[in-house]
């Protein structure tokens, strides 16, 4: 009879009501606190971001053939990094032999390589940038802030944009709307010239 007998209990309890929305308090209290400080997450996600970075370029001179040291680091070896990083790259980027080089959404598949967003990289040399500063390198040294590293950018920013079409410019973002520019269909032939007014 005792198994009988818990299970019926077992029932009934089941069967109770659940509590009051409003009788939740420590689901209340526990929601609000760890919410509180959303400005600290972003600033430690960047950092632990700019480490990881930093540790990645570190390993990338220690496994540069032949060795590179720190110092004796250059614009053109931040050149060499970016270009090894294309390989992680998941950015589709079409060649102008490509049917759809400047399509924005490619209807197919297509052999295209790979690449790193600019988008991507220009964050990267930013978070490099304060880190060679941060960990004792000189501003005027900074390798990440050489000319040739903004060259590049910039030509990465423009190959991309034409070969994805798409506009990295941010002052072009007021388009005008598509009243102002009515398309009439080109199958409307002219108006036949009026001519019965002369006399």
């Amino acid at each position: 009879m005792g198994i009988i007998f818990n299970a019926i209990t077992h029932h009934h309890q089941q069967q109770q009501p659940p509590p009051p929305p409003g009788g939740g308090t420590p689901i209340t209290t526990t929601a609000t606190a760890p919410s509180s400080p959303p400005a600290g997450v972003q600033l430690s996600r960047y950092e632990n971001q700019k480490r990881r970075d930093w540790n990645t370029f570190g390993q990338y001179l220690r496994n540069h053939r032949p060795p590179l040291s720190l110092p004796r680091c250059s614009g053109a070896h931040v050149l060499e990094f970016l270009r090894y990083l294309d390989q992680f790259g998941k950015t589709k980027v079409h060649t102008p032999i490509c049917p759809f080089y400047g399509h924005p959404t490619p209807p197919a598949p297509c052999p295209c390589p790979l690449r790193q967003a600019w988008g991507s990289l220009d964050a990267l040399i930013g978070r490099l940038r304060a880190a060679f500063e941060e960990n004792g390198g000189k501003p005027e040294s900074n390798p990440f802030g050489a000319r040739a590293v903004r060259l590049y950018l910039r030509e990465v920013r423009d190959h991309q944009s034409k070969a994805r079409g798409v506009s990295y410019e941010k002052k072009k973002r007021k388009r005008p709307p598509a009243q102002h520019h009515p398309h009439l269909p080109p199958q409307l032939p002219p108006p036949p010239p009026q001519q019965h007014h002369h006399h």
